[in-house]
């Protein structure tokens, strides 16, 4: 676990229609949908309500994919802020399926069953074929690395497998039951000192 942090409000991207199809995405950079625009303007109303005008004391950061840009920006729009004042930051990238990106685990279990086996029985440490893929151990050292570096309230909008290793690195969830936990699209994970929960709304 890391030390105890200042106030985190935490955004995953909004709907993509890869998402829709259970496709796994990485890095690869895909838009938003029409729902998952929805859902970052409907998350950037409830923070206005939450913050109201203590919002100035905030950092914003994103991830520099297309699919977080563009939810921050309709999140900052809702909050009535500028759209495109917020930092970007690489290390928040969601984590890499390598060769697998693009495929549902169902067209994968055809070609490779064996090694969708493997992920299932080991999802925290299973790396995929290819290129800079990763695993969510290699993920929780990144976010590990950018958590240290969090010295100020901060909102962040990011992916549902950094939201995943945040759980393991804040709370202690063991890794396997941290890499299935569900990161809900329309709703804000709030991180307060060593607590990590998601606000209703």
């Amino acid at each position: 676990m890391v030390a105890s942090k200042p106030l985190i409000y935490v955004i995953r991207h909004g709907e993509t229609d890869w998402n829709l199809e259970a496709r796994l995405q990485g890095t690869q950079d895909i838009p938003l949908n029409a729902t998952g625009r929805r859902q970052a303007s409907h998350n950037g109303e409830n923070l206005k309500d939450i913050l109201g005008k203590g919002v100035s004391e905030f950092d914003f950061v994103a991830s520099p994919m297309q699919r977080t840009r563009e939810t921050m920006e309709l999140v900052r729009k809702a909050m009535l802020l500028e759209a495109d004042d917020y930092r970007l930051d690489d290390r928040l990238i969601e984590v890499s399926f390598g060769d697998w990106e693009g495929h549902t685990l169902e067209e994968l279990a055809v070609h490779v069953p064996d090694r969708v086996t493997q992920r299932s029985n080991d999802k925290w440490n299973f790396i995929p074929p290819g290129e800079n893929a990763e695993s969510y151990e290699i993920l929780a050292w990144r976010i590990g690395a950018w958590l240290k570096d969090v010295t100020s309230p901060t909102i962040c909008v990011s992916h549902g497998g950094v939201i995943r290793t945040l759980f393991h690195l804040i709370a202690g969830t063991p890794g396997q039951e941290a890499a299935e936990l569900p990161t809900p699209q329309d709703r804000i994970l709030k991180i307060e000192g060593n607590s990590i929960q998601w606000i209703d709304g």
